[in-house]
């Protein structure tokens, strides 16, 4: 079986409302709080390594999907702007804090902070910017009781990232290479986040406990969808900006391992033996070699089916399917989330099992 992305359903026939684009709108504001706070009374240090990190840009997908689900359910713009800034506040706290950990130099084809600064330092501004979405927080024009629930949700969402790193970390070690315990440290990890600004506009918009989990559910499945097609990306991406096979030098337990793994069992001991070696001692034969395995006996091709099937679970929910501006949010997340691995489109290569 071979699978094209072009099937996965990005377009609906109605027309795409203009509320549910994920759009620039309101991003100079979030860009412009963020600095703020980053900054705090007076520019030091930290705050220093905190602007330098985010003016490296990135997607602010976090931030958009919060304006965008702000603007569909009628939550004023101020609220909008410092819901959206702490949720990029979060995520960008998360991305110095693991590229420490994995060793990562590079990052939106710039130097991570860890390597201008120290690991010390990068550990204070990736702390700083932990703390910065309380701050956020202070800026939406609501009752304390609002405020208390958003901070409730930071705290708690950011926990489960923290814990989905720390299992993902831990994975190899461990022996659980199973889609099960993928898919748990993946959701935490990765996923969390994308449920997150969905969750935070739900409770500003005046809805219960109940509805905002349930519809911001549906956007964590998006995340995990993320995290897959990042861990094809790595692999089998155009090598811009980030150098191929970071994930196999750094020894993660990626879809693509586990899909391996779960075909050819019998490859366990060579490919967990590659994965255990330190980034130093992990070879571009190394690299070159777990990629060619893993796109010719059909790991590449199942991951990419499996992002399929994830897609179309999301667009068959009866949740969204009560959402049309939010369906459209979740259709137009998932073709930015894609794009980057859109040149796997044709049919998988064909050959003898290297």
């Amino acid at each position: 079986m071979s699978l094209e992305l072009t099937q996965v359903p990005l377009t609906h026939p109605d027309g795409l409302p203009s509320a549910a684009q994920l759009t620039d709108e309101g991003l100079k504001d979030v860009e412009d709080l963020m600095i703020r706070l980053s900054t705090g009374d007076r520019l030091d240090r930290c705050g220093a390594m905190v602007v330098e990190h985010l003016s490296t840009g990135g997607k602010r997908l976090r931030a958009q999907l919060a304006l965008a689900a702000c603007r569909l359910m009628n939550v004023d713009r101020a609220s909008a702007v410092a819901w959206a800034a702490a949720c990029e506040l979060l995520h960008n706290a998360s991305l110095i804090h693991d590229d420490v950990q994995d060793g990562d130099r590079v990052r939106r084809g710039m130097p991570t902070t860890w390597v201008r600064h120290g690991v010390a330092q990068a550990i204070n501004a990736g702390d700083l910017l932990l703390m910065l979405p309380g701050l956020a927080v202070d800026h939406i024009p609501a009752d304390d009781a609002i405020r208390y629930r958003l901070s409730r949700a930071l705290s708690g969402y950011a926990a489960r990232t923290v814990r989905g790193q720390s299992l993902e970390m831990a994975l190899l070690s461990l022996g659980r290479l199973t889609w099960k315990d993928y898919e748990h440290a993946a959701r935490g990890k990765t996923a969390a986040l994308f449920a997150l600004p969905v969750y935070g506009a739900a409770l500003l918009a005046g809805r219960s406990e109940k509805d905002a989990r349930a519809v911001a559910g549906e956007f964590e499945r998006l995340g995990f969808v993320f995290q897959i097609q990042d861990d094809v990306l790595d692999v089998f991406g155009n090598g811009n900006n980030r150098p191929l096979g970071s994930d196999i030098r750094e020894g993660k337990i990626t879809a693509l391992v586990v899909e391996h793994l779960e075909q050819y069992p019998e490859d366990g001991s060579w490919l967990c033996g590659v994965l255990a070696c330190s980034r130093s001692m992990t070879t571009d034969a190394d690299v070159q070699q777990v990629r060619r395995r893993f796109q010719f006996a059909g790991a590449l091709e199942e991951v990419l089916e499996r992002i399929y099937s994830l897609s179309n679970a999301t667009f068959d929910s009866p949740i969204l399917a009560a959402e049309p501006g939010l369906n459209e949010t979740a259709r137009i997340l998932l073709q930015r989330m894609l794009h980057p691995i859109r040149h796997l489109d044709q049919s998988l290569p064909t050959g003898d099992v290297l």
